[in-house]
């Protein structure tokens, strides 16, 4: 039965997936979705349409709200395939990522039916506001308010590390709806639109000269009631779900490199002997790094299952984090040693490749920091998994 659902897959994919979808993907291509997406390449705007209409953007979710429905070893098969055919992912979403499952675990079916859809459509782009200027690692210090008024909710404060704020349709959003509660206690989780007076968002410039996070202020910003996500003051136990998702999908950054992978990289710039690169001590650290991240990409898919059964990662999520962006930077020292004087390159002279690897590199600094910090995670791990006191 899974074999016939593998060839159907297959003939599927090579019939739909443009020639162009079948290469590694560049960064001016990535498609997020939204309102601002301006689909750079054709073919893109072709393969996001015909793998939503298959529900495939999303393809654990129930059709019923825009996914495809698919059993967890059916959805293996399917990534299996598309990575056998090079087929670039038709749509890379916040809200399939984090937003999706908390909506599938806590909105109510008025809910899923107004916002799912439109995500695994790609028709609306989500960023997320958690952290603030003072409530980083300390998530539940938040002051960022909601407070009701009729229907709606009127939100002041700002979020800071906010991804791809201003190119985003609607932000999920901690705010506290109960300053006299304690922390976790008087926090709600809400759907904000982006678009609306009282609303703003500022790119934030980082080291490797790209923009990918914002600070977002919110000046009497308005959404309705019914944006409100599970209970009024309990939207911690949300959040905390949420987290788990996000951990995950860092974790897995290695897989949506779009850069060539690190041993070709390896071969075109360092001294081959013998058709083996000519440092034995690299070879040694590169061939670490693979075995490394083939036993955590097995590893990855073993949890990937037992979810799709019912397990919840739990904590597992925080492992799977830390281990995942500390596996990445790596990546990126080894890149970088492999180029050498070419790593230095930043702009002006030299090959686009090497200024873009060194941004990459610089970036991937970045990785331990976003999503809770490598000491949150190890707090985390030693709290709930080895029971440390």
């Amino acid at each position: 039965m899974l074999q016939d659902f593998r060839v159907e897959v297959r003939q599927w994919l090579d019939a739909n997936c443009p020639v162009s979808m079948r290469t590694p993907i560049v960064e001016e291509e990535e498609v997020w979705g939204g309102s601002q997406e301006k689909f750079k390449n054709p073919d893109s705007k072709i393969w996001l349409e015909r793998m939503s209409a298959k529900g495939w953007t999303a393809p654990e979710w129930p059709k019923a709200y825009g996914g495809g429905g698919l059993k967890p070893q059916e959805v293996l098969i399917l990534k299996e395939e598309m990575a056998k055919l090079g087929c670039r992912p038709p749509l890379l979403s916040f809200g399939i990522w984090m937003l999706g499952p908390v909506l599938l675990q806590y909105g109510t079916e008025e809910q899923k039916k107004a916002y799912l859809p439109k995500i695994t459509r790609g028709e609306v782009r989500w960023c997320q506001g958690y952290s603030e200027p003072a409530a980083g690692s300390d998530l539940a210090s938040l002051q960022t308010r909601a407070e009701l008024v009729g229907d709606q909710f009127v939100i002041n404060g700002s979020k800071v590390w906010t991804s791809y704020a201003d190119s985003s349709d609607w932000i999920f959003c901690l705010v506290r709806t109960d300053p006299s509660a304690g922390k976790q206690q008087g926090i709600s989780f809400m759907l904000i639109d982006m678009h609306q007076p009282g609303v703003k968002a500022e790119p934030i410039r980082l080291i490797s000269g790209a923009s990918p996070f914002c600070e977002v202020f919110f000046s009497d910003a308005k959404t309705s009631q019914d944006n409100l996500i599970g209970p009024l003051n309990g939207g911690w136990q949300i959040a905390k779900a949420l987290l788990t998702h996000e951990r995950q999908a860092i974790s897995e950054i290695n897989k949506k490199a779009s850069e060539l992978p690190l041993e070709i990289v390896a071969k075109q710039k360092m001294p081959s002997l013998n058709g083996r690169l000519a440092d034995e001590h690299f070879r040694q650290r590169l061939a670490a790094w693979h075995m490394d991240n083939t036993a955590f990409e097995w590893t990855l898919e073993r949890e990937l299952s037992l979810q799709k059964a019912g397990h919840s990662p739990g904590a597992a999520s925080s492992m799977f984090k830390l281990y995942g962006t500390e596996l990445n930077k790596r990546k990126y020292e080894l890149m970088m040693e492999a180029a050498g004087f070419q790593s230095l390159v930043w702009e002006g002279t030299g090959d686009e490749k090497d200024r873009q690897a060194t941004r990459d590199w610089l970036r991937s600094k970045g990785n331990s920091i976003e999503g809770g910090t490598s000491e949150i995670q190890l707090n985390v791990i030693a709290k709930r998994v080895l029971g440390l006191p």
